[in-house]
């Protein structure tokens, strides 16, 4: 018995996480955890979509799966890096470098990054759907012209005459836009 106990703790000494062997072992448990949660995830939107395919947004599903899943290994990354005690310090300094990098980023980006916010309240709000005519401002004047896509970035519109009117969303949601096909359906 005492032997048996004596191995068991030279094992448990060795998978302890300020070990090499400890930690390449911790970080193959996380990465297996998350990649099985992104699985669950993914299975989860799927059989959403499969149930009740008409009334979600297949954009909207998309982009929170993605979300998701992003937050899942990021989430994990974090406890990973609390969990070995060499990692805590690289962590925070690694954590302060990526908040530097965002600001800049963010900074770089401001037009990108309002489409995709502007994009969300678009699918969230759902002001105009495919399908309805919608009158808009444009630099060549006032444009008319059925939604044909709404992605995250841009709401584009298909006119009368057969041109593409390509409207960044962060425009779309700040101007005043016409939804023909609601002022119709109400009469």
């Amino acid at each position: 018995m005492q032997a048996l106990e004596v191995a068991a703790d030279g094992l448990v000494s060795h998978v302890r996480p300020d070990r090499v062997l400890g930690a390449a072992l911790y970080l193959v448990v996380f990465v297996i955890v998350a990649m099985l949660l992104s699985r669950a995830l993914r299975a989860a939107v799927h059989t959403a979509m499969a149930k009740q395919g008409r009334h979600l947004d297949r954009t909207t599903m998309s982009f929170l799966q993605q979300a998701g899943i992003a937050a899942i290994w990021v989430v994990m990354l974090i406890l990973y890096a609390h969990l070995i005690p060499i990692l805590r310090s690289l962590g925070t300094a690694l954590l302060t470098g990526a908040s530097i990098a965002s600001v800049v980023i963010g900074l770089a980006a401001q037009s990108t990054l309002g489409n995709l916010v502007a994009g969300v309240a678009i699918t969230l709000y759902r002001p105009f759907r495919l399908g309805d005519r919608l009158q808009v401002a444009a630099p060549t004047g006032t444009e008319t012209g059925n939604v044909e896509a709404i992605s995250l970035g841009y709401t584009t519109l298909r006119t009368d005459d057969g041109r593409l009117v390509v409207l960044p969303n962060s425009v779309a949601s700040s101007q005043v836009t016409i939804n023909l096909t609601e002022v119709s359906r109400r009469q």
